[in-house]
């Protein structure tokens, strides 16, 4: 039987490896000195790179499959696939703007099943479990219901080229950290306003904890979220109630000039 091999992982020591993994990350950037360093890739940083290393090592050595933003497909044949973005809003970290997560979801063969998001600058932790809840620092979390954009704080990624309706809206920065606002009621919606913008790794951790805590989320043509390729872009949309959900949609869409 190969090494680190674990047929039968149960939720909890799968919550386990995921949070042993962002400690890992957290450990190795308290060494970075520089964190403005880019690479030769258009849009990252060094601090991303370290942030991966330290990650997939931990999650690779407990049998577990990867598919990383910044490195790609770690054993892409074991049963569980963790969706791995090591520093989600690298632009924020790079210029120490508090809002920066490291995002850790896991994927088997009936879906999203467990994720882990922790703000690397603040420490705050917010998982979810298939079924199980969603938890902010260990208290259960709940979107706030609201249904009427007119009422909504929403945050953004991307420019809006038009006022939505909203009540306020947010640009913030890091996707994952976002719609974890949105599960724990703070924001009430999110969209990404281009149509091919995210990665899975960018969203499948937030997902989870947004329909875990009541929130409903969707692509805003329709595709399917939960994808293991690494070419693969979506735009979600998420909100606090599926009334919400419609109004956003339908706002991004116009926005797009769909």
């Amino acid at each position: 039987m190969p090494q680190g091999y674990r047929p039968r992982v149960n939720d909890g020591e799968l919550l386990d490896v995921l949070d042993e993994a962002v400690r890992a990350v957290r450990v190795r950037l308290d060494d970075v000195d520089d964190w403005h360093g880019t690479t030769e890739r258009s849009g990252q940083y060094q601090i991303d790179l370290v942030a991966d290393a330290a990650a997939v090592e931990v999650l690779v050595a407990h049998g577990v499959g990867v598919l990383s933003e910044e490195s790609g497909s770690h054993h892409p044949e074991r049963e569980i696939q963790v969706v791995l973005d090591p520093v989600d809003g690298s632009t924020n970290a790079s210029r120490r703007l508090p809002w920066y997560a490291t995002s850790v979801c896991a994927v088997d063969g009936n879906g999203l099943r467990a994720a882990v998001v922790v703000n690397q600058a603040s420490g705050e932790r917010f998982e979810a479990l298939r079924g199980g809840g969603a938890r902010n620092d260990g208290r259960t979390m709940r979107s706030s219901g609201c249904a009427q954009m007119a009422d909504a704080i929403v945050a953004v990624s991307g420019l809006p080229t038009a006022h939505w309706g909203w009540s306020q809206y947010r640009a913030l920065g890091a996707a994952a950290l976002d719609l974890c606002y949105v599960a724990a009621g703070r924001l009430d919606g999110y969209a990404s306003t281009a149509r091919h913008a995210l990665g899975p790794w960018d969203y499948l951790g937030g997902v989870l904890v947004c329909q875990e805590a009541g929130a409903v989320v969707a692509d805003v043509e329709g595709r399917e979220l939960v994808v293991l390729d690494h070419g693969a872009r979506r735009s979600p949309v998420a909100a606090a109630s599926p009334s919400l959900l419609g109004q956003l949609r339908g706002a991004v869409a116009g926005h797009a000039g769909a």
